[in-house]
């Protein structure tokens, strides 16, 4: 099961380095532009998936989930937000390169911050979880690249695959 999160950590950072060159190509107006994405603009939904993986690392390692919202800015400087995200992607790497099978199979506490409660859950269901959030939202930033742009990179991970192995 960790040869599978493994992967998974490894297609995460490739497809963000192939998302953030393509958003560097937009203008400050384009990057920004609200554009009806759940989070508004690029801009805003890559900062959101960020946000998203600090507080999921954060539980994974049984600390506190960090003081700011779902829709917090973390960095408002884009090339502060690619060195930061590359930072975390080599985090998220480590993270799970030091789990082990029996990490994988075990619960884990944590609590939520919308509707806040004290939840016990299987890690793999949640890293699982982890890894879906950031396809979710890195998808909907394609689709707002396709629209400004008329195109957007390959994200699939059969590509991942064939330019890995």
């Amino acid at each position: 099961m960790k040869a599978h999160f493994e992967m998974f950590a490894g297609y995460n950072a490739w497809a963000n380095e192939r998302l953030y060159d393509a958003a560097a190509t937009l203008s400050e107006e384009e990057a920004r532009a609200e554009l009806g994405a759940f989070f508004g603009s690029v801009h805003r939904t890559l900062n959101h998936i960020m946000v998203g993986d600090l507080i999921w690392l954060a539980r994974f390692r049984g600390q506190r989930n960090p003081p700011f919202a779902l829709d917090h800015v973390l960095h408002d400087d884009r090339a502060e937000l690619r060195a930061a995200r590359r930072v975390l992607d080599a985090d998220i790497l480590r993270h799970v390169d030091e789990l082990s099978e029996a990490d994988l199979v075990g619960d884990f506490t944590y609590r939520t911050i919308v509707n806040p409660a004290t939840i016990t859950q299987n890690r793999a269901a949640a890293l699982a979880h982890f890894f879906n959030h950031q396809t979710h939202h890195r998808g909907q930033v394609h689709a707002l690249l396709t629209r400004l742009r008329g195109d957007a990179p390959s994200l699939d991970m059969i590509v991942f695959h064939r330019e890995s192995a």
